[in-house]
């Protein structure tokens, strides 16, 4: 491919190595090449509106917010843009998100290094990694998901979040202004409606509830 129809690769990573090992990787390639970095979702938004980039490839998780969140600015100064995730988020909640902002695929950062050439090549020539079977999975885990969350009192939501964020019982009572014993109370609650019977599926079910990021 002619280098006036590389591929145009937005790097959005805050930690400055991954984006350099990212960079050196596409630049070695005859067929797309690095015009810029961002560090932020808001300088992503920036960059995509002065740069114009065929192809954003970004983290999940970025100083000032989630790469769902640069992902939807950058649609609106840029639509003609396409969006890849690549990160070491692996929830169905993060999924979705950057599904609902117009991803084109969602890598985890354990893929060799010709998965993410493939995918930016696949990606910009207007393909998509997301297959109808996988977004049909991720709409139905996200229903069951908003029906479990109707199901919870405001109550057991903050404890659900607290105990997701490694808070005893003792603390949580405290932080509420509760009783130690109603807050056992609704943990016994919720593991009657969520099957929640530990701290790590807690944190587990709070974020594919999106209580927490």
């Amino acid at each position: 491919m002619e280098s006036e129809t590389r591929a145009r690769v937005l790097i959005v990573e805050d930690h400055q190595v991954v984006a350099d090992g990212l960079a050196a990787l596409i630049n070695d390639q005859s067929d797309m090449t690095v015009i810029g970095h961002a560090g932020s979702v808001a300088e992503a938004i920036v960059r995509a509106g002065e740069l114009r980039p065929d192809v954003v490839l970004m983290d999940f998780r970025l100083t000032d917010g989630t790469g769902a969140d640069a992902g939807l600015g950058i649609r609106q100064v840029r639509p003609e843009t396409k969006l890849i995730f690549l990160t070491r988020e692996d929830s169905d909640a993060a999924r979705f998100a950057a599904l609902e902002s117009g991803a084109s695929a969602f890598l985890h950062k354990s893929r060799a290094a010709a998965e993410v050439v493939d995918a930016i090549r696949v990606v910009a020539a207007g393909g998509s990694l997301f297959t109808p079977r996988s977004i049909s999975t991720l709409l139905n885990k996200r229903r069951e998901a908003e029906t479990q969350l109707e199901r919870l009192t405001p109550r057991e939501k903050e404890v659900l979040r607290m105990m997701a964020e490694g808070a005893a019982s003792r603390d949580i009572a405290s932080r509420l202004g509760i009783s130690y014993t109603t807050v056992r109370t609704h943990i016994r609650s919720l593991g009657s409606k969520l099957g929640v019977h530990s701290k790590l599926e807690a944190i587990v079910k709070a974020r594919e509830l999106a209580l927490v990021e």
